[in-house]
């Protein structure tokens, strides 16, 4: 009997040291996982607070740029596209969209400086600034928690028990083709 003991005694001080081990990286991972999930919810948060603000701003504008109907066109299509986009990557090329739209639709603003004197434009624009700017931040935060993630899958151990428990890298939320570019805007092109 006490032949087994120490064998048995061996193969238990192994599986405490790897549950010692294992356990607080398992936590680790699924802390940071959550942290990702809800910094990429804060996107869509913003995401949805612009698709929600956008009809105001359209319909303010169309008030007076009634002749502009397929830039308001494109903004609300664009906007329909946000509102029905999945995933990070969909989202980005959504975005990247409506962003576009959006500059199109400031310069027929400019257009109508009555428009820009409007209160309800005014308040419109300010809000829609706001979201962009907590949208702009919501980005940077998501992009550092999938940043940290990302290095727990890759470094060691965290790399064993990512695979082990199935934890996979997370995608980073980028910005689509050509973003770094300005739209152009011709309103005196030939149709």
């Amino acid at each position: 009997m006490k032949k087994l003991l120490g064998p048995i005694a061996v193969i238990v001080g192994i599986i405490v040291v790897l549950a010692l081990i294992l356990v607080p990286s398992y936590n680790k991972f699924v802390t940071s996982e959550e942290n990702v999930d809800q910094a990429y919810s804060q996107i869509e948060t913003q995401l949805q607070r612009r698709v929600d603000l956008i009809p105001n701003l359209v319909n303010t504008v169309k008030g007076f740029a009634k002749q502009e109907k397929e830039v308001i066109g494109q903004v609300t299509e664009a906007r329909s596209k946000l509102a029905g986009a999945n995933g990070p990557e969909e989202q980005a090329a959504a975005d990247s969209e409506l962003s576009g739209a959006l500059s199109r639709l400031l310069v027929v603003v400019e257009n109508y400086p009555e428009l820009k004197s409007n209160e309800n434009f005014r308040q419109l624009m300010d809000e829609l600034a706001g979201t962009e700017n907590r949208l702009a931040v919501a980005r940077k935060d998501y992009n550092g928690e999938v940043a940290s993630y990302n290095k727990q899958v890759k470094r060691f151990p965290g790399k064993l028990v990512a695979s082990i428990f199935g934890f996979d890298e997370k995608e980073y939320f980028k910005a689509e083709a050509g973003a770094d570019k300005a739209p152009e805007v011709d309103f005196e092109a030939d149709e």
